[in-house]
């Protein structure tokens, strides 16, 4: 499938390398850019040569988060359809946290809301050394959506998540590394090069038992995590649009 707002390159055997590709607005996510991750999450379901996928931004920063112009166009839609479409990120980060491939987050520069989402969502992460992150839903009135506070508050403990998506605190590289959000830290110009050299060393792994044991950490670590958010959409949307039609 050709793809509007994301790229896929082929950089080694064995590993693929996502680009979100909407540079001139950050990277930010409307829902066509969220459905096509989640398209391409999805299509190396059937797909038994990579071992590996890396994710980045082009540009300057891995995404800023939801694009907020296009909400107020939401708001012509039927309320049902607008509660439909209000999951598309949930499903999203799902077809990330479920590939059998190994999944890297190549880091750079900001990931913000619904950026830091997918960041959290992804196996490993290296950042480069002017990357940060933040949850800027709090001061716009909302809830973190998405099915991702579990995802926070595995990485960094529950005292930080509060930090993070309660306080809204802008965390820079350094203490990414030191909260273990980061598993590496590294100047931009190395970023590629070093995600590219990782994933050669677990594309080098044998695949079937690193993609069970994967599958078995999540499993142990997510248990109950989509019960306890099941409504975290429905949250969002009724904060954001308080007409109910």
């Amino acid at each position: 499938m050709a793809y509007e707002h994301l790229t896929v390159e082929r950089p080694a055997d064995q590993i693929a390398l996502v680009k979100f590709n909407r540079p001139a607005r950050a990277n930010a996510l409307h829902y066509a850019h969220i459905a096509e991750i989640e398209d391409v999450a999805l299509s190396f379901r059937d797909d038994a040569d990579t071992r590996v996928v890396i994710f980045s931004g082009t540009g300057k920063h891995f995404s800023s988060g939801a694009d907020l112009k296009e909400v107020g166009g939401e708001r012509q839609a039927p309320f049902v359809l607008r509660r439909r479409r209000n999951r598309i990120g949930e499903r999203a980060i799902r077809a990330l946290c479920e590939m059998d491939q190994i999944t890297i987050a190549a880091w750079n520069g900001a990931a913000m809301g619904g950026g830091a989402c997918i960041a959290t969502a992804l196996d490993l992460r290296i950042g480069s050394d002017d990357c940060f992150m933040q949850y800027p839903e709090i001061d716009l009135g909302m809830n973190l959506m998405w099915q991702s506070l579990p995802l926070c508050i595995h990485l960094v403990g529950p005292a930080r998540a509060k930090r993070l998506v309660i306080g809204g605190e802008r965390v820079f590289a350094p203490t990414l590394l030191q909260w273990g959000v980061l598993d590496e830290c590294v100047p931009r110009a190395e970023l590629l090069p070093r995600a590219l050299a990782l994933a050669a060393t677990y594309a080098a792994k044998p695949p079937i038992p690193a993609q069970m044991i994967k599958r078995s950490v999540n499993a142990l670590l997510w248990g109950g995590d989509r019960a306890t958010m099941h409504m975290d959409a429905d949250q969002n949307l009724l904060t954001r649009i308080p007409d109910l039609d």
